[in-house]
């Protein structure tokens, strides 16, 4: 009987582990999935800022400008988003070093979108 209940108990505690990390990896994805979604936003938002026809005429340094003020919400979404899931990957890693990833991020986000924007621009006369 002492047998059967020591048992039962370890599955218990099995099962209860088990769960824990079923629910760990679930917080993951969970987390890389807003990431992504937040990424997507932000760059969707760049992508209408790229194509508005009142950028025609800017310099890129004033292209550069507007992009890094578009989006406020997208890109807070974006950072806050990412600095989740860099947190639940490494959760060891201090959070100013996250934060510095994040913006790092955004900020390649927007430099790919001003090198886009110069590439593109017809030549001036």
């Amino acid at each position: 009987m002492r047998m059967l209940m020591v048992g039962a108990a370890l599955m218990v505690v099995t099962s209860a582990a088990m769960t824990s990390g079923v629910l760990a990896d679930d917080d993951d994805k969970n987390a890389q999935k807003l990431a992504m979604q937040g990424r997507d936003d932000y760059w969707h938002c760049l992508a209408r800022e790229y194509s508005r026809d009142s950028n025609q005429g800017l310099s890129e340094q004033d292209f550069g400008r507007s992009v890094a003020s578009a989006c406020p919400s997208e890109r807070q979404y974006y950072r806050v988003a990412l600095l989740g899931y860099l947190t639940a990957q490494y959760p060891d890693i201090d959070a100013d070093a996250h934060l510095a990833t994040a913006n790092r991020a955004v900020a390649s986000a927007q430099k790919d979108i001003v090198t886009a924007f110069a590439k593109h621009r017809p030549p001036t006369k």
